[in-house]
């Protein structure tokens, strides 16, 4: 009989058990967000020597299993978000595709020659767009996976840092469409007198290959003061190897730019050698904060 009416009493109360359990996990959810926020921003990561570091890996090699794990679920984050943004890009990548075709008449000035071409462009297209907009949260993943081995200020900084990341990616894109493009094509589609109509994979590869390109490249000044925060990079070594970056910042802009002509070749080596001027800057910046930093902490 008391087996009956135990088993009785938990029919009853299943819902109101069901309920407590669904509060109880939100309420799970939410503190560990707390202390995750907690942690984040108030967490002083060990300073170790980077020689010891190195021989702990040495010693015991499954400690890094740690760390390949946490990426994993990083990288695995941000794949979801890229697909996901994706997947909203995918809706109106025909308005997109057609804003990209706009500087030689629209999507009705391509002409395709393959039968599966325009499914191909319209995913890379939609790809791209997504990768875009998820760039923020992309940044946002990467500062997580490194924020156990920076200070607090660093990932501060790092946070502070996301909209100024998306802000340069997107003045590369608005450069390279506005500025690149509308002067390469008319070089491309009639090089030499001889017209050219533009196929939906070389246009669309071209144009959207050039704006990514020129949008990584435009980050240059942010990584310059990273690097040198992080005592990697110092902006005497930018300064003193100017020529060398020149010639190599020619080259990039020899292969980004697909026509031969130095007119286009100019439009984008220029603001690459302006680009580099500034991440001299920034690492200037950069190594005085930590100059003085260091010598706050001595004085003390």
């Amino acid at each position: 009989m008391r087996n009956f009416f135990k088993k009785l009493w938990r029919i009853i109360t299943s819902p109101f058990r069901l309920i407590f359990w669904i509060f109880k996990q939100i309420g799970r959810f939410f503190k560990n967000i707390y202390l995750n926020i907690k942690k984040f921003f108030t967490e002083e990561p060990d300073d170790s020597p980077l020689g010891d570091v190195v021989q702990s890996v040495v010693d015991d090699p499954s400690g890094i299993l740690y760390h390949l794990n946490e990426l994993r679920k990083h990288i695995f984050r941000i794949i979801i978000a890229v697909l996901l943004c994706s997947a909203i890009s995918f809706i109106y990548v025909n308005e997109i595709m057609n804003w990209i075709a706009s500087p030689i008449g629209g999507i009705s000035a391509l002409q395709a020659i393959e039968v599966t071409e325009p499914i191909g462009i319209v995913m890379r297209t939609a790809f791209l767009t997504g990768f875009t907009i998820s760039l923020p949260y992309i940044v946002f993943e990467l500062i997580l996976f490194a924020a156990p081995g920076i200070s607090r200020k660093s990932r501060i900084i790092g946070l502070l840092s996301i909209p100024l990341v998306t802000a340069f990616f997107v003045g590369g894109l608005v450069f390279a469409y506005y500025l690149v493009v509308p002067v390469a094509m008319p070089v491309l589609l009639n090089f030499m007198g001889i017209p050219t109509l533009p196929t939906p994979s070389s246009y669309m590869k071209f144009v959207t290959g050039l704006m990514f390109w020129i949008g990584v490249s435009f980050e240059f000044p942010l990584l310059a003061y990273i690097l040198a925060a992080m005592r990697i990079l110092k902006a005497e070594v930018l300064i003193k190897n100017w020529r060398v970056a020149v010639v190599i910042m020619s080259i990039a802009a020899a292969m980004i730019t697909p026509t031969v002509d130095p007119i286009n070749m100019a439009i984008v080596l220029i603001p690459l050698i302006l680009l580099y001027g500034l991440g001299i800057l920034m690492a200037l910046l950069a190594g005085k904060g930590k100059k003085r930093k260091d010598e706050n902490e001595i004085a003390e």
